[in-house]
């Protein structure tokens, strides 16, 4: 099924599934640590789907990687001034 499909669909639908299990293993209740699996996985699954999903449909591997890993690194950027803004942002509310 996913062998014919270019490489930013099929990842598409291996992200899309890996959160379906995530959010499964989330709503669980017996084992807390299936629930912080299941929390991991929708998380990592989330950035990867905020990468993948911003990638042309007609690229290649290669190009995609290098796609997922421009996006990945905007993603990291982006937080990291977040959390380092926190402190700057608190006191301006004092």
């Amino acid at each position: 099924m996913l062998r014919n499909k270019p490489f930013p669909v099929a990842a598409e639908i291996v992200l899309i599934a890996a959160l379906l299990v995530g959010f499964v293993l989330i709503m669980q209740r017996t084992f807390m640590w299936m629930y912080q699996l299941g929390l991991a996985i929708v998380v990592i699954a989330t950035f990867l789907e905020i990468a993948v999903g911003n990638v042309p449909k007609e690229a290649s591997f290669r190009r995609s990687l290098k796609f997922i890993a421009l996006f990945l690194s905007i993603i990291v950027v982006v937080f990291t001034i977040g959390i380092l803004l926190v402190p700057y942002l608190t006191n301006l509310g004092r």
